[in-house]
């Protein structure tokens, strides 16, 4: 854990949320002054869906919502190694309805909760937003089973969206790829169980444009254009289809030029205060 981290006086770390596995643990971390209940960041991280961690670096960013009054709260979840897709959705539903269950003990306002999360957590992100009421990805033995587990908002930095597309994107741009999405080694491969090109239903089910409705919540997306492990149309085309259905007023989507994958350009205090300003603006209705 940090300094930064270790600095913050309110905060519960390694809470239960799920009952099958260690990594369903989460942490809250609440704002220095205030009583609350506090609009809601939950953050998800990113790596490959075969590492990370709750408490890792990649939540830097996401604790500066804490000087504006946001709740912090960031999440483990099962990692391809230890189990296969669907079970990392499942959890981080789980996650969020176990949010909603306890939030007044915690000082949270449970009807403002907006995802943020990079790569592997800005897919599991947006697949979240996409299928809160998409019956197929919800853990049949889930617990608070009454409860929603629909967000106000979401964003998505540099997330995949149809592992199938990948490679052929790549081929169209000018970014060389540091990697062969269709190979049976491959994140999204290990994920899924089998090389990908094998288990088209699956990546199909995986894909956050597959629950795209009316009912899906604004999004922000942000991608690099130098990215060599996500190409960035595949945030284009999402942006597109979202747009399509939802409407272009509750879509942003912002290419960081000369940006690789989870660069510095993420950030810096301006791109970190434009992604607050978009959770402001549906998550601040006062």
């Amino acid at each position: 854990m940090s300094e930064l981290m270790q600095s913050i006086t309110r905060k519960w770390l390694d809470l239960s949320y799920g009952t099958e596995s260690m990594s369903q643990k989460l942490d809250i971390y609440l704002p220095e002054s205030g009583g609350g209940p506090f609009p809601i960041i939950i953050h998800i991280h990113g790596g490959a869906f075969m590492f990370g961690d709750k408490a890792d670096d990649q939540l830097r960013p996401m604790l500066a919502g804490l000087a504006r009054q946001y709740a912090i709260v960031s999440i483990n979840y099962r990692l391809s190694g230890e189990a296969l897709f669907p079970a990392q959705i499942y959890d981080v539903k789980a996650a969020i309805r176990w949010v909603k269950a306890n939030a007044a003990a915690y000082g949270l306002d449970a009807s403002r909760i907006a995802l943020w999360g990079g790569s592997a957590g800005g897919h599991l992100s947006a697949l979240a937003g996409t299928s809160a009421h998409a019956e197929e990805l919800d853990d049949p033995n889930r617990e608070n089973a009454s409860i929603s587990c629909e967000v106000q908002a979401v964003v998505d930095w540099f997330g995949p969206t149809n592992f199938l597309t990948m490679d052929e994107l790549f081929v169209h741009s000018a970014v060389a790829p540091h990697q062969v999405h269709h190979a049976a080694d491959s994140p999204e491969s290990r994920l899924l169980g089998s090389a990908i090109a094998e288990v088209p239903e699956q990546v199909q089910a995986a894909n956050p444009e597959t629950y795209i409705s009316e009912r899906t919540p604004p999004f922000l997306i942000q991608h690099g254009t130098h990215d060599p492990l996500i190409p960035t149309m595949q945030s284009v085309i999402f942006a597109e289809k979202l747009q399509a259905v939802i409407g272009g007023d509750k879509v942003s989507l912002e290419l960081l030029e000369g940006a690789g994958h989870g660069s510095e350009a993420f950030e810096t205090p301006a791109n970190v205060n434009r992604v607050l300003d978009f959770m402001d603006k549906y998550l601040r209705t006062e």
